[in-house]
């Protein structure tokens, strides 16, 4: 037997995790009881973009790729983190990508590239969606490498003061699949192998998914 070492990367879902400003809370209904029913299920009301979730192409793009479309390998790749220690509604720079690659090499074309800030290290601080980001010119950057897929501990892969969403506009029209709200990447090395599958929801604009590293 291989035994591998796993670390879970993903937020539990509950009625009491934060939500994007504008976006439900989650809502568990008991629908069936063993009491009553002689099992237990329940209802669950929430967004595809709760807790840790995929962005799909269709979430920012009209005629871009939706959740159920997208190649299953895309989920399932040797990934990179960038350690960028970030203060709130910090924009992640080009030049901050490029001074990581002077040490540790460049990030090759079609990688899958994950920021560690440190931010979802606390999720009951009050300035939660003042969280950090990437910038226009990171975004533009990370794009001109055809990346696979961009994550980050954080609830959105823009800065909390971008109001225009600008880095999921320039990453999803590039095809860029946008991981957000990671959580334990401080128990991960530079480079470890990721699975984040999503629901294969028709249609959809993006999914929660089951993150690990192993």
């Amino acid at each position: 037997m291989i035994l591998m070492k796993v670390i879970d990367l993903t937020l539990p879902i509950s009625e009491k995790i934060p939500t994007f400003p504008g976006s439900p809370n989650p809502h568990f209904i008991e629908w069936n009881s063993i009491d009553m029913d002689d099992y237990n299920l329940e209802m669950v009301f929430l967004s595809t973009h709760t807790g840790t979730h995929i962005d799909a192409p269709y979430h920012f793009v009209k005629l871009g790729k939706k959740i159920n479309e997208i190649e299953p390998s895309r989920f399932l790749q040797n990934s990179t983190m960038i350690s960028i220690k970030a203060k709130s509604n910090y924009s992640i720079t080009k030049s901050d990508i490029v001074k990581f690659e002077k040490i540790h090499g460049k990030i090759p074309n079609g990688a899958t590239v994950i920021f560690y800030t440190g931010w979802n290290d606390n999720l009951a601080r009050k300035d939660f969606f003042a969280n950090p980001g990437l910038s226009e010119s990171a975004a533009k950057y990370l794009v001109s490498k055809k990346l696979n897929l961009v994550g980050i501990d954080s609830p959105s892969i823009d800065s909390g003061n971008n109001s225009k969403f600008t880095a999921h506009h320039i990453l999803l029209r590039g095809d860029i699949l946008i991981l957000e709200n990671l959580c334990n990447l401080s128990k991960l090395n530079k480079n470890f192998n990721l699975i984040a599958l999503p629901l294969k929801l028709k249609n959809a604009t993006g999914s929660p998914v089951r993150a690990i590293a192993f």
